[in-house]
This record gives structure tokens, C-alpha cells and sequence, in this order.
């Protein structure tokens, strides 16, 4: 984690700017695209002239006066504390320690937060996405899938929400290296972007998830310290994943959401978008199917995300170490290897007795190989190691 580093001037009026009230990402870039944030804070004091395209369009706004009332010494005072406080950094867009992978963006925030080391950016870089509500599939899923990438030194880029983006970025922090993430073994740490304030994790049992994050990777926001998960910051939120991806991959989601959101900025950056295959019918493979049939690529396991990166799959992915199932529970294994199945749609498939059957389910959820997800048991999906390259 790069030691913290105590805010600039200049870097505590764009933060002060960052946090007046009503500002927002368009204001702040139209404001600090136009005026250094010195020259902005005394701008918006009505101390220095602000250029008149600006004074029409933040008057008619109704935003002016309030800023005028907000804009003290103490404001910034208390958001400088709050940076400090917090261990986080200040980047502003057009200074050298801005992220380079962020820059070129056309929406890219005028001001970031920042806790953890910017160093991940340099890595490669794939967006995990899908839905809140997700399976337990979808979740072992994406877990797997982001402990191999980030094995294989590529950073994981997700939002720490529920479901689908805490079991990506859980993953990483999984992956294999002496010493933990990104130690000897090349491990990428992960790239956390959120919606609230560094200091207001959301949701609050995630806590100790973004402080992983920080600690292995960089967590990032444009929300300034103190700012509560409000949800109109979600979108925005999603177009920052966006703008930091090289491939986005969704695991699960429903037809509409803040995935498809996602996807909406991606494709608009002309980013590539991948798709994890799902049963047909269930809501929460309802996009992910229809992304598939719109022409996007399918996830099988992370070797297709490394091709699509362009980068060599080879070297050796983590071996399965759950228990291996005697002959007696593999054919009830192999019953689900279709879709997930109801207990007396396994019994009538398996022709068993209902009381074997049960037993076996027992000991296959036991060992990790299934769930049962609402009265529906499904099969969790066995990771191939990266050398059977054949398919």
C-alpha cells in the first residue's frame, strides 16, 4: 500500500470544491476544465471572476448562491481533516498522479479519492459485473473467476456491492502468492470503485472488504469523504468501471439494472463485453443471455477472458481441492450437470430412493460440489487447471 501522503493545496480546494453542496461530476469538470481549483474556490466565493458561460449556466442552476454560502475556510478545513482522517489521497485530472488508465476518459471525474496504491492501474484490467441478487453459482462463479485472474496478474475492477461484485473482488484477495495478493507470485490486487464517500462503506458489512481492498489493491471514488450511498450515485458509479476496463464480464443479471447500465458505458467506449452462459428462464440470467444473443462473447472460465485480453493462459491455474465424490454421489452429481433440479426431479432422474438421495446431497453440499438455492439444488462449477488447454 503506498504510504498516505498529506493533500496540496491545490489538492484541498479541489477536494473543498468536490464536496459543496450540489456540485456534482459535470459542474466540477466544467468548473475545473475552465479554472485552476485555486482560482475555482475563489470563483465560486465571488472573490475572482468566474467566466460568464459558467455564471449563466450555475444560475440557472440555483447552485451559485449556495456554493457563495458554503464556500469557508472552515469548509475546507473540515475536508482536508476528513482526507487526513481517513488515509485517503486526492488526485486531481491533469496532474501527474492522476491514473493514466482514466485520463483519456471523456467522462472521467475532475477529482478522485483515493485509498490504497494507483499502481493496480498499470495492470491489465477486467470489470466484474452482475446482479445484487445473485445465485449461488453466480457468486462461486465470480469468485473463481477473479482469484484466477488476478493470479494470473490481471486486476479485477467491481463495485464491492452484494452478490456478483463482493464474490469478484472476495476472489482476488484469494488468489494464490506467498504473502498473500500480489506478492511473489504476481497477483493483481483489486480495483474497488465506489458510489459513497471512502469514509461511509456501503453496505456496512462490506467494511472489512473495502479495507482489504485498500490494503491489496485501490479503492477509488469521485464522492467526496462523508458522503452517504445515495442512489443517484450508483450510475455514475458505473461509468468509472467502465472507463477502467479493458473487457467487461457479466456474471448474472436481470434484463434491466445497474449492470446493464454498466454495459450501456461500456459498449459506448467501444470496450468489449463478455457474458456468463445461465439457465434459460431464470431471471437472473435474463441479461446475460440476451447480451450472448446480441452477439457478445461467453465466459466459460477465465481462460476466455485472457484470450480476449491477448495474454498467454498457460501457466498453471489452482487446483480443485474438494473431496472427490465415491461412484454413488457422482451420479447424483452428474444429474445436475444440466440445470438445477428439484429434490424429486433428482430422485425420478437417478431412480434412488428419496432418503439416499437426500443422503448423497448431504455430503456432495458438504464437500462444496452443490447448493440448494431455494429448494433448487445446483451444481457448483469445477475450475479446470489452466494446462488441459484443449476444450
Amino acid at each position: 500500500m503506498t504510504e498516505h501522503v498529506l493533500p496540496t493545496v491545490r489538492q484541498c480546494h479541489a477536494a473543498a470544491l468536490a464536496a459543496l453542496p450540489g456540485m456534482g461530476p459535470r459542474r466540477l469538470r466544467a468548473l475545473l476544465t475552465a479554472l485552476s481549483p485555486e482560482r475555482a474556490w475563489d470563483a465560486v466565493r465571488g472573490v475572482a471572476p468566474l467566466p460568464a458561460h459558467l455564471v449563466d449556466r450555475f444560475e440557472r442552476a440555483g447552485v451559485l448562491s449556495s456554493w457563495r454560502e458554503h464556500a469557508t475556510d472552515e469548509h475546507v478545513a473540515d475536508v482536508r481533516r476528513r482526507v487526513a482522517m481517513n488515509a485517503m489521497r486526492v488526485a486531481v485530472l491533469g496532474d501527474h498522479d492522476y491514473p493514466a488508465a482514466l485520463a483519456a476518459d471523456p467522462e472521467a471525474p475532475a477529482v478522485l479519492f483515493v485509498r490504497g496504491s494507483l499502481d493496480v492501474l498499470e495492470r491489465r484490467r477486467v470489470a466484474i459485473v452482475g446482479t445484487r441478487a445473485a445465485t449461488a453459482f453466480g457468486r462461486r462463479f465470480a469468485r473463481e473467476l477473479g482469484r484466477d485472474l488476478a493470479h494470473h496478474g490481471v486486476a479485477v475492477v467491481s463495485g464491492l456491492a452484494r452478490g456478483i461484485d463482493i464474490a469478484a473482488h472476495r476472489g482476488t484477495l484469494d488468489a494464490p502468492g506467498e504473502g498473500g495478493v500480489g506478492a511473489g507470485a504476481g497477483c493483481a490486487g483489486p480495483v474497488g470503485v465506489v458510489a459513497s464517500g471512502l469514509d461511509r462503506p456501503y453496505p456496512r458489512e462490506h467494511v472489512d472488504a473495502w479495507n482489504d481492498v485498500a490494503q491489496h489493491g485501490v479503492l477509488l471514488s469521485e464522492s467526496p469523504p462523508g458522503t452517504p450511498a445515495d442512489a443517484f450515485r450508483f450510475p455514475l458509479r458505473n461509468r468509472v468501471i467502465a472507463a477502467l476496463s479493458e473487457v467487461l464480464v457479466v456474471v448474472e443479471s436481470r434484463g434491466a439494472g445497474g449492470s446493464m447500465l454498466t454495459v450501456d458505458h461500456t459498449l459506448r467506449r467501444g470496450i468489449p463485453v463478455m457474458a456468463v452462459p445461465g439457465s434459460p428462464g431464470q431471471a437472473t440470467s435474463e441479461g446475460t443471455n440476451a447480451l450472448l444473443a446480441e452477439g457478445c462473447a461467453p465466459v466459460r472460465d477465465a481462460r476466455d477472458v485472457l484470450d480476449a485480453l491477448g495474454l498467454d493462459h498457460h501457466r498453471h491455474m489452482p487446483h480443485d481441492v474438494r473431496p472427490r465424490p465415491d461412484p454413488h454421489d457422482r451420479v447424483v452429481l452428474e444429474a445436475l450437470a444440466v440445470a438445477p433440479l428439484s429434490l424429486g426431479e433428482i430422485v425420478a432422474r437417478v431412480d434412488r430412493p428419496v432418503d439416499d438421495v437426500a443422503v448423497s446431497l448431504g455430503r456432495l453440499s458438504a464437500h462444496g460440489w452443490v447448493v440448494d438455492h431455494a429448494g433448487w439444488w445446483e451444481s457448483v462449477r469445477v475450475t479446470p487447471t489452466i494446462d488441459r488447454v484443449g476444450r
